[in-house]
C-alpha cells in the first residue's frame, strides 16, 4: 500500500508516517471501533462504528433501516479513522505533553454487499474480529436476521499510518526541573466477566472470554 495522493501526505511530523501493509494491517486489526466519515449534500458526518477487514477491504454492518448506512449503499466516497491510545507522556515542560499511539486513516468508496456467501463470510469475521472463538460457539444468524442487516464493504484506495512510540522529549533548560516526566502506559484491559442473571448456572465460562486480550 503506497502514497498514490496528497491526501495521506504529511504536512508535518513526517517522521510518524508508516505505509507499509504490515503496521496498517496489525492497527486495524487490534482496534474495534473506527470513525466514518462523509458527506451528505453541504453537511458533514461523522459516525463511530464496528468495522473489521478483509484482506484489502473493511466491512461494515449495521441495520438496512439505518440512515448512515442507506447513504453508504449508494457508492459514496469516505474517509475512515482508527486509533489505538498506547501511553501518556508526561513532560517536565506543558508544551511538550503528547501522547504515544497508533492511527490509520483510509480512504475509499463504499460498496453495498450483496452476494448472500460474502455477506455471510463478513458476518462471521466481524464476530472473529471481536473475539475469537465465538462464531463457532454461538447461534449463528438466521436467514430473517441477515436480510435485516446490511454489509458496507470499502476497498482501501489509500491509507497511511501515524506512529509516535518514544519518551518524553523535553528542551534542555527544563532537564532539571524538579517534575515527574516519563511514561504513563494505557491498555485496553477486560474486567471480570459478568454471566447473565437469568442464564442456568451449569453453563460453563469459555476459555475465549476468561483469556481474553486485546
Amino acid at each position: 500500500m503506497k502514497p498514490k495522493t496528497s491526501r495521506i501526505q504529511p504536512s508535518r511530523l513526517a517522521k510518524r508516517m508508516r505505509n507499509d501493509d504490515e503496521t496498517i494491517h496489525s492497527i486495524l486489526d487490534e482496534a474495534l471501533v473506527c470513525h466514518v466519515s462523509y458527506r451528505l449534500g453541504e453537511q458533514p458526518f461523522i459516525l463511530p462504528t464496528a468495522y473489521c477487514r478483509i484482506d484489502n477491504t473493511l466491512y461494515l454492518h449495521g441495520s438496512v433501516g439505518s440512515h448512515f448506512f442507506m447513504q453508504m449503499a449508494k457508492g459514496i466516497p469516505v474517509c475512515i479513522a482508527v486509533t489505538l491510545l498506547d501511553a501518556l507522556v508526561l513532560a517536565r515542560s506543558v508544551f511538550h505533553h503528547s501522547i504515544n499511539y497508533r492511527s490509520v486513516v483510509i480512504f475509499g468508496t463504499t460498496r453495498l454487499v450483496e452476494d448472500p456467501e460474502e455477506a455471510w463470510t463478513a458476518a462471521a469475521r466481524f464476530v472473529e474480529h471481536v473475539i475469537p472463538g465465538r462464531w463457532d460457539d454461538a447461534r449463528q444468524p438466521s436467514a430473517s436476521e441477515m436480510k435485516k442487516t446490511m454489509f458496507i464493504a470499502v476497498e482501501i484506495e489509500e491509507a497511511s499510518a501515524k506512529v509516535r512510540d518514544h519518551g518524553v522529549g523535553d528542551d534542555a533548560e527544563d532537564m532539571d526541573a524538579a517534575v515527574w516526566a516519563g511514561l504513563l502506559p494505557l491498555k485496553l484491559t477486560p474486567g471480570a466477566p459478568v454471566q447473565d442473571e437469568v442464564q442456568a448456572k451449569e453453563v460453563e465460562l469459555p476459555g475465549y472470554v476468561e483469556g481474553y486480550r486485546r
